[in-house]
C-alpha cells in the first residue's frame, strides 16, 4: 500500500524487537523520515551498526517520562508507533512508581505532545496482562490503554487518532522464555520454569509487526486491535526446546532437567485477551478482534467484521496447539 511513503513516523522504544522489525517494515515503503526515540544510547549504536547508512533515520535519544524532550521529537511527525515501556513483570513489581513513570505517564506525555504536534495518528502497543491485572506491570499498561482511549474522546477539534493493540507473548523478543531456556540448556543442561501447567498466548515476531502495521492503517479512533493467538502451554514449550536443543548440542534430552520454581510475585497461570465485558461490544474478523471506544458514540464498520461472542477469551479455556504444531512455528521463526 506503501502508507508511509513520505512520511514522517516517530518509534519510541524503536531499538526493541518489535521496533526494530516495524522499522525494517517502514523502511520498506520509503519514508521521509523514521526518527528512532530510546533512551538506551549503547542500543542506538548497536541499531545504527546494524542498519548501516540509510540517510532517514534519525536516533533520538530522550525519554517518554520527559514531556518536553518527547513532544520535540515529535514535531512534524506523521505516525507514531508507542512502544516505550517498562515491561518485565519483576522490575516493575518492584519498582511500581518507576512503572507508572514510564507506562502511564510516559504514555499521557505522548498523547500530550501528539495533540500539541498535529500528529495524525498515534499507535500504543499493549498486552494481554492489562486484563483483570495482577500486577503492576499488567496494572500500568491497563492505565494508559484507558488514557489512549480518553484522549480520543477527549481531543476536541484535534484531529488526532488515537488506537491499541493488545499483544501476547512475542517469541523471540527481548525477555522471552526461549532464548533463555536455550542459554540454560547449554550452559547448566537444566531449565528453570515456574510452573510447567502455566498457559501462554505466543506470536510471532510477523504477526506482532503486521497488528501493529494493520492498526496504524485502519484505526477509526480509540480501539483496541486483538490478534487471535495460538496458546502455549509452557510444558510443551519446555520439552520441545529440550528436544530440539540437544540435537544441535549432543546433549541427552534425558540429562537435561526441568527444575519448577514456582510463581513470581504478580504472575498468572493464564492470560486473557478479552473479558465478557469488553466481547459485548467487540467486532470479530477472521485475524483479530475489533473492542471499540465505549465512550464514542458512533457505529463503526469493519469490512467483514460480525459481532464478536460474548465470553471471556483466556488461555485456561482454550485448546493449546500440538507439539508438533508448536515445533513448526518455533522452526519456521528460526527459533531452533
Amino acid at each position: 500500500m506503501n502508507f508511509f511513503a513520505g512520511q514522517k513516523v516517530l518509534i519510541t522504544g524503536g531499538t526493541g524487537t518489535i521496533g526494530q522489525s516495524l522499522l525494517n517494515h517502514i523502511l520498506n515503503e520509503n519514508p521521509e523520515v523514521v526518527r528512532i526515540f530510546s533512551r538506551d544510547e549503547h542500543k542506538q549504536f548497536e541499531l545504527r551498526e546494524k542498519m548501516g547508512n540509510y540517510q532517514n533515520i534519525r536516533y533520538l535519544i530522550g525519554d517518554v517520562r520527559d514531556c518536553d524532550r518527547t513532544e520535540r521529537a515529535m514535531q512534524d511527525i506523521d505516525y507514531v508507533f508507542h512502544l516505550a515501556a517498562m515491561k518485565h513483570v519483576p522490575a516493575c513489581e518492584y519498582n511500581p512508581y518507576e512503572a507508572v513513570k514510564t507506562n502511564i505517564i510516559g504514555t499521557q506525555n505522548i498523547i500530550k505532545a501528539a495533540l500539541n504536534t498535529g500528529v495524525k495518528r498515534v499507535i500504543f502497543t499493549s498486552t494481554d496482562k492489562a486484563i483483570a491485572p495482577t500486577n503492576t506491570y499488567g496494572a500500568s499498561k491497563l492505565m494508559a490503554e484507558r488514557l489512549i482511549a480518553s484522549a480520543q474522546y477527549n481531543s476536541g477539534n484535534h484531529a488526532t487518532i488515537f488506537a491499541a493493540v493488545r499483544f501476547g507473548n512475542v517469541m523471540g523478543s527481548r525477555g522471552s522464555v526461549i532464548p533463555l531456556f536455550k542459554s540454560q540448556i547449554a550452559e547448566k543442561k537444566r531449565i528453570t520454569v515456574t510452573d510447567l501447567t502455566m498457559s501462554r498466548f505466543m506470536m510471532t515476531l510477523q504477526q506482532a509487526t503486521d497488528l501493529t502495521i494493520k492498526a496504524m492503517q485502519t484505526a477509526q479512533g480509540g480501539e483496541i486491535f486483538v490478534l487471535k493467538m495460538p496458546i502455549i502451554c509452557l510444558k510443551d514449550l519446555a520439552e520441545v526446546i529440550i528436544e530440539e536443543s540437544a540435537k544441535k548440542t549432543g546433549i541427552c534430552s534425558e540429562d537435561i532437567v526441568i527444575h519448577e520454581c514456582g510463581l513470581r510475585p504478580g504472575e498468572k497461570m493464564y492470560e486473557e485477551l478479552m473479558t465478557v465485558e469488553e466481547a459485548k461490544d467487540a467486532y470479530e474478523l477472521p485475524d483479530m478482534f475489533v473492542i471499540p471506544n465505549m465512550y464514542l458514540q458512533r457505529e463503526l464498520v469493519y469490512p467483514g467484521a460480525k459481532k464478536a461472542i460474548q465470553k471471556s477469551y483466556s488461555s485456561h479455556d482454550e485448546a493449546s496447539v500440538s507439539r508438533q504444531k508448536l515445533l513448526t512455528m518455533l522452526q519456521e521463526n528460526g527459533l531452533i
